[in-house]
């Protein structure tokens, strides 16, 4: 087990991490989700004890690790520029931190080949790194890291510098790898598709803060903040004034819609409401779908989606719709959005209701 105690880290007199507390249980795969500089690498090298903490102390195993060396602690880490020693051969890379621990030849020679063997290896360990597909070297480095047995394997947005189908290859690997190794494995990304599709627990971060801990799916669908619920979302949630009257959800605009179900119980008062940018669609898909008035501002076509960076009064919104529309900067359109794909954040940001949806996930 991984313990943080009122944890923090500042460098001159700049706040990285603030204090926290956050336990990982042995045998997890955790993901920490956050865009740039929200603190996701700093977190793992207090972890990894690259960095001393400012406050707090590190419990790894029950024992007090705060002060101990990188090199007296079992961790492992990957960074996002995967590093491969291009002289060596493959079996060689993966052996080396077991020559540098002077382990026995024959106990380096099995665990290579075991490791080897977990990583899909075995038949690329004659070659050099340079000969290998940039999937198999990445699966070489990460090899390296998890031959030593560490009870603790770090990983730095490994698959950021990966074409999209090495991605795909490996991020389906990953748990498979964690599975076998039984360590705790801390990977570091800024895509919350990364998060859903790697399962585990998400430690949402923003601005050096964990907003929230729990299993992906949960922090997903039941964000307990706005915060949360903007960083859990890609292109993030959109967000709009919401004011609950009697009987009935006013939006920012005058839209209006029923409050029923769990938005029938909250105080009237004003509100947040927040959806994600493809729950929008540009026909009214259910019996109770309510519409949006937008101006497009930007109109993007991937090939299979149209993004649509949209104007909403003073709201910036983000449509992400299915298929190919040729719509123009300027162009007044109608959005639809079914209201069991709303959430209401309160006034300080805390979740006030959950998506419909989202509560019989």
């Amino acid at each position: 087990m991984l313990e943080f105690r009122n944890v923090s880290k500042t460098v001159r007199g700049r706040t990285h991490i603030h204090p926290l507390d956050l336990t990982l249980e042995q045998g997890t795969m955790n993901v920490l989700l956050g865009p740039t500089l929200s603190g996701k690498t700093t977190l793992m090298r207090l972890m990894a004890g690259l960095d001393r903490p400012s406050t707090g102390r590190v419990f790894f195993g029950g024992k007090d690790v705060t002060g101990a060396r990188v090199q007296d602690r079992k961790v492992a880490m990957v960074y996002q520029q995967f590093i491969n020693y291009p002289a060596m051969t493959v079996y060689d890379n993966i052996a080396s931190p077991l020559r540098l621990m002077k382990r026995p030849e024959s106990e380096i020679d099995r665990a290579v080949r075991d490791t080897a063997d977990m990583l899909r290896l075995t038949s690329q360990l004659d070659k050099k790194p340079l000969e290998l597909s940039g999937g198999q070297q990445q699966r070489c480095a990460l090899a390296r890291a998890l031959v030593k047995g560490a009870g603790l394997v770090l990983l730095d947005e490994p698959l950021a510098n990966l074409d999209y189908k090495l991605r795909e290859e490996l991020r389906a690997e990953i748990p498979r790898i964690f599975q076998d190794s039984g360590a705790i494995f801390v990977y570091a990304t800024t895509e919350p598709e990364e998060a859903l599709l790697l399962g585990g627990n998400t430690a949402t971060l923003w601005e050096g803060r964990i907003t929230q801990f729990g299993p992906a799916a949960q922090v997903y669908h039941r964000p307990a903040d706005a915060t949360t619920a903007r960083v859990y979302s890609d292109p993030p949630m959109n967000f709009t004034p919401c004011r609950k009257q009697g009987h009935r959800l006013i939006f920012g605009t005058g839209v209006q819609a029923p409050a029923e179900g769990a938005f029938a119980s909250v105080p009237d008062g004003d509100y947040s409401a927040g959806f994600r940018p493809n729950h929008l669609r540009l026909n009214a898909h259910s019996g109770d779908a309510i519409q949006f008035h937008c101006m497009i501002g930007v109109s993007e076509i991937t090939g299979s989606e149209t993004f649509l960076h949209l104007d909403h009064g003073d709201d910036p919104w983000v449509a992400l719709v299915h298929g190919v529309h040729h719509l123009h900067a300027g162009q007044q359109v109608g959005l639809w959005l079914d209201p069991a794909h709303v959430y209401l954040f309160d006034q300080k940001g805390a979740l006030a209701v959950p998506a419909s949806y989202a509560r019989a996930a």
